[in-house]
């Protein structure tokens, strides 16, 4: 009997030397399992008399649930200290300087975009947009250009059939909407174009916005001071000044290029002219009572420029340390 109570002294003993859970259940098996002291007490009560079986049984459950007791004391108290040691290997001190996330910014493009956008919308202009994939008549016949136009050539322009092709420019929109809207009519259309070129200053696929601009007494003089004062605004630079010299485009008639002063000279920057008759009787606005200007401009173009590039394919290689420098 006093061997059965010296158990739960040893076991206490064992079980408190216990450094994890897993000493600890080496040690339960030592008392509690199969082969341990309680187990074979058992086995020897049918070998005591009638007697002494209730006696001992009932000391050897005595025993059982103290090392029990003891057992589960020890278990929380290890498993007390398994969580203390782990909040403290994964606490946070909050008086540390943080950690700075990395956060998105617009492609420059968009950057450029939405900057034309909201300086032409500042002035009254209205935003169109249409289809990339246009006809032959919106493209080309409504433009004014004619079939034996180079433009037309295959390799010129990404044709889908012999009736569709990639829009080489966005002037198909301003055709739909002058004949979808009555003059007054002041818009511009930006998006992406497609043509059959790519080199370090040319991509088959860019962007462009031009400008239209429909009413009564419209000139040259609107047109110039419209597009200089967006230059200005977009280059804030008050002082850069444009010019005009000829040349010629199907859809305007007198047409010029667009220079700008930059950098002590001038720097080809577009084309515009006055709405070509044609174009304006395509639409079905007459001409007697009404005229217009219409410009375009090279949104890669305006982008180099303004954030000091002489590259314009980082534009398009997705290189993420090239990105990263354009904030909004």
């Amino acid at each position: 009997m006093e061997d059965l109570k010296k158990l739960i002294t040893d076991a206490k003993k064992d079980f408190a030397a216990c450094k994890s859970l897993t000493e600890l259940d080496n040690a339960k098996s030592k008392y509690l399992g199969k082969a341990g002291p309680i187990t074979e007490a058992m086995k020897d009560l049918s070998k005591l008399s009638k007697e002494e079986k209730p006696k001992i049984g009932a000391l050897i459950n005595e025993v059982k649930q103290g090392i029990e007791s003891a057992l589960n004391n020890c278990k929380e108290s290890i498993q007390k200290q398994i969580l203390t040691k782990q909040l403290s290997d994964e606490s946070i001190d909050v008086s540390l300087p943080g950690i700075k996330g990395n956060s998105g910014s617009l492609h420059p493009i968009t950057l450029t975009m939405r900057r034309i956008e909201r300086i032409f919308h500042s002035v009254g202009f209205d935003l169109a947009r249409g289809p990339e994939i246009e006809d032959d008549y919106h493209n080309f016949t409504a433009l004014n250009i004619p079939e034996s136009h180079p433009a037309r050539a295959m390799h010129d322009t990404f044709y889908i059939n012999k009736n569709y092709v990639l829009r080489t420019h966005t002037s198909p929109v301003q055709v739909r909407y002058m004949k979808e809207n009555k003059p007054p009519l002041r818009i511009i259309s930006p998006g992406r174009v497609y043509r059959v070129d790519s080199d370090a200053t040319h991509s088959p696929m860019f962007h462009q916005v031009e400008g239209l601009w429909i009413d009564e007494n419209i000139n040259f003089a609107n047109l110039k001071g419209v597009v200089q004062d967006f230059l200005q605004q977009f280059f804030e630079d008050s002082s850069l000044s444009i010019r005009f010299r000829p040349s010629f485009f199907p859809f305007t008639e007198p047409s010029a290029e667009i220079d700008m002063s930059w950098n002590g000279g001038w720097l080809e920057i577009g084309g515009c002219g006055m709405v070509h008759p044609n174009v304006l009787k395509h639409t079905n606005i007459n001409k007697n009572d009404f005229q217009g200007f219409a410009f375009g401009l090279g949104v890669e173009r305006l982008a180099m420029l303004k954030f000091g590039l002489n590259d314009l394919r980082p534009f398009f290689t997705h290189d993420l340390r090239f990105l990263k420098q354009f904030k909004v």
